[in-house]
């Protein structure tokens, strides 16, 4: 393969109730310095006038409809239909910059056995795009055996699995796969389920895989709003220890990383733990604290949850 043959693109877009954020959604990715060759929007049940939206945005959009089953599922419909050599994902409260895809040619043209690649993201708040990154929040030990391609471009051309149990920088926003290797892998792994962070599943998934890019300039905002799950790290906790647990038990050959991935799984409902303690809700306490291993809480967390413990018990006894 020549490495400067273009690549065709498509691009899939799940969608649920947002006719709002999907706007500038759409027309971030129809503005991409290097277009698309096809935008699939998989409406996921909508009831909000999203048909309306996107029918007659531009001959590149296609629009299929599915019962609401999630956005894994969506994804895999949109995946099953793409014809691109290449596929990207970005949900549809998501902004690229116009340079998104430019950037990701310029990684498989440095790279063409690239398997997948997972480009930088800002967090947007409120409109406004924040100055910090999210690879700036990596542990410095997370680039290591990063292989440099050129400026902004890097690959890791071992599995990282291990070190994603840890940090998981790679948001499906911001990814982009070889089509016909991804679905030789399953695609999205839907059996992971609808609950928050169940996309972690299969960038776990990915990360066994050799050669995966790395965009390292932030091109993507990432939009935290009400409607989204992932503005709430408390769920997101608890979800990401969920999949890991999933992982585990559908992976048989993850059993050497076992003892690593019961320690983050632990680790993540502890900080989850910590969050419901916060917000006073003891009941989430308590419940949280159900799902730790034995000896898991230690120190203030013991006593945070002996504190709800015996809120729950004075309430019974009809003393609180």
């Amino acid at each position: 393969m020549s490495q400067n043959r273009r690549r065709s693109v498509s691009v899939v877009i799940p969608t649920y109730n947002r006719v709002a954020l999907l706007r500038q959604t759409l027309h971030a990715v129809l503005a991409q310095s290097a277009p698309p060759d096809e935008i699939i929007v998989v409406d996921d049940g909508s009831t909000d006038g999203t048909a309306a939206l996107v029918g007659g945005l531009s001959p590149l959009v296609r629009l299929m409809h599915q019962a609401n089953a999630g956005d894994l599922v969506a994804r895999n419909t949109g995946l099953a239909e793409a014809q691109g050599e290449l596929v990207a994902f970005c949900d549809s409260d998501d902004i690229w910059r116009p340079n998104f895809l430019t950037m990701m040619h310029a990684l498989w043209d440095a790279e063409p056995l690239t398997c997948a690649g997972f480009a930088n993201f800002n967090i947007i708040r409120d409109g406004q795009w924040e100055q910090r990154d999210k690879f700036a929040d990596a542990p410095a030990e997370f680039w290591h055996g990063l292989r440099a391609l050129a400026p902004g471009l890097a690959i890791f051309d071992a599995p990282i699995t291990g070190r994603l149990i840890d940090f998981q920088p790679c948001f499906p926003s911001c990814m982009v796969a070889d089509r016909a290797l991804f679905q030789a892998l399953g695609g999205w792994d839907a059996q992971a389920g609808r609950g928050v962070g169940c996309d972690f599943a299969t960038i776990l998934r990915l990360g066994d895989q050799e050669r995966i890019g790395v965009v390292q300039t932030p091109v993507v905002g990432i939009r935290k709003h009400a409607g989204n799950h992932s503005a709430n790290t408390e769920a997101m906790n608890l979800g990401d220890a969920l999949v890991l647990e999933h992982v585990l038990k559908t992976r048989p050959w993850l059993q050497p990383l076992a003892g690593k991935i019961a320690t983050s799984a632990a680790r993540r409902r502890l900080d989850a733990l910590d969050s419901a303690f916060a917000r006073g809700d003891l009941h989430a306490v308590r419940a949280i604290g159900r799902m730790l291993p034995p000896g898991a809480a230690a120190g203030k967390q013991r006593v945070k949850l002996a504190m709800a413990t015996l809120r729950a018990a004075a309430g019974r006894l009809g003393l609180a």
